[in-house]
């Protein structure tokens, strides 16, 4: 079984969640989200929840410094040694420069970055249905493409670096989650494996 380091990006609403389940598990290797290790701690009330929950709640993001220490002890477990799929980071230039810093300390370096993208439109549509199923009155026209705007502007610098090193891998997210799924086994060569 090969080793896979790989980050998954992905507009909010393009299934990037579910997709990293699935592939973490076809892989062998855990779907490490910094958003779920966020809200596990907020839910279990630690010292780190305490202090992000603070954080969120002020309308702000948490900081490179403490999003970095939480990365960089998640990949030091045992589980994360033959690889991981990272969910949700990096985010910035400066968090890109600390994983591979984080890597390269113990010899690695990511294998690749799958990029899902999806049409605009289809994700507002898909999200705003989302929202009306699950009685999310926040989640407005006007609320979901500024998440978009904001995405978009954000990963830009991220995919332009990752794309420099030729780590990227374009995926279409519009479709059903089985067929998407197709899709990135597919262009990562796994379609054969059971």
């Amino acid at each position: 079984m090969s080793v896979y380091r790989l980050l998954i990006i992905g507009p909010p609403g393009a299934g990037k969640g579910t997709q990293a389940a699935l592939l973490a598990k076809r892989l062998g290797v855990p779907a490490i989200s910094t958003g779920d290790i966020f809200r596990e701690n907020i839910r279990e009330k630690t010292e780190l929840g305490v202090q992000v929950k603070a954080i969120v709640d002020s309308g702000s993001y948490v900081p490179d410094e403490l999003t970095n220490k939480i990365v960089a002890d998640r990949l030091a477990w045992h589980d994360a040694l033959g690889g991981f799929l990272l969910d949700g980071y990096p985010r910035t230039p400066e968090q890109v420069v600390e994983l591979d810093r984080i890597l390269a300390a113990s010899g690695h370096q990511l294998d690749v970055v799958v990029l899902l993208e999806a049409d605009t439109d289809a994700v507002v549509a898909r999200l705003l249905k989302r929202a009306q199923e699950q009685g999310r009155s926040d989640d407005t026209e006007e609320i979901i493409r500024h998440r978009q705007d904001v995405y978009a502007a954000q990963t830009e610098p991220l995919i332009k670096t990752y794309d420099e090193r030729k780590l990227v891998v374009r995926v279409d997210g519009i479709g059903t989650v089985d067929e998407v799924f197709a899709r990135i086994t597919a262009v990562l060569g796994l379609a054969a494996v059971a």
